[in-house]
């Protein structure tokens, strides 16, 4: 991907393995048919506002169903693992009906609502949530803490891994997230990334040497959350299966 974005497009083709000169040249092809910088704010905002509001949702719900644990929200559980076998493209026309009657349609919003919570991270929190101990719950309620303080001082500050593990799935499945924001999103001004990339190759003749540029920039974001965080990634998702 590197060195096919140093080349041209004719070189590409040809499978040339060693890097060109024309990395400045892709570059000034792609930002003048495109609009990179809007394109990597808007899938920046949008990969973000999930990953904070999706932690947030999640880890609250993982934390209902393991310390208020009864056998309802183990059968409430096993439902919401089931809805996982939906593929979204069933439930994307509705979903977008839903949008388009409250006016949401063009907005980031709508690509981050919908992402907010899902039954992966649910449970990814909820098996976390089996090795903490509940004497701590206990011993705090005691001391007269609230549920809430418990959630935000005992509970999250040990669950750092997890978060860790849980912001990085996240943070990639947003930013690559292609379909959903293609159809929600219809004015292309408000253009993700994965929307970006489709578009250079809608036209009749593809332009690999570019294309392959814009798909290592749409690659930055996702390498570099994966090697700062990944370390906890891999303790988060280690501490769940245990």
């Amino acid at each position: 991907m590197v060195v096919s974005a140093t080349n041209t497009s004719n070189d590409v083709l040809d499978s040339r393995l060693l890097p060109g000169t024309a990395l400045f040249d892709n570059l000034g092809s792609l930002l003048g048919q495109q609009d990179v910088v809007s394109a990597m704010w808007y899938s920046t905002i949008q990969a973000v506002g999930t990953t904070v509001l999706a932690l947030f949702v999640c880890s609250i719900a993982g934390y209902g169903f393991e310390v208020f644990h009864s056998k309802g929200k183990d059968r409430l559980m096993a439902f919401l693992l089931l809805a996982m076998m939906i593929p979204f493209a069933a439930i994307m026309i509705p979903l977008f009906q839903m949008f388009a009657d409250y006016g949401m349609v063009n907005s980031s919003l709508a690509v981050i609502l919908p992402a907010i919570s899902t039954p992966f991270l649910v449970l990814l929190f909820r098996q976390a949530a089996r090795t903490f101990p509940h004497e701590i719950v206990e011993a705090a309620r005691l001391d007269g803490l609230s549920e809430v303080n418990i959630y935000l001082r005992i509970f999250l500050p040990t669950m750092r891994s997890t978060l860790a593990a849980a912001a990085v799935i996240t943070f990639m499945t947003a930013w690559n997230n292609f379909l959903w924001p293609k159809v929600i999103l219809v004015n292309n001004n408000y253009q993700t990334m994965p929307m970006l990339i489709s578009n250079l190759r809608a036209g009749y003749v593809t332009d690999y040497g570019v294309l392959m540029l814009a798909v290592l920039l749409a690659s930055l974001p996702t390498m570099i959350i994966f090697l700062v965080l990944q370390r906890a990634f891999a303790e988060g998702i280690t501490g769940a299966i245990k």
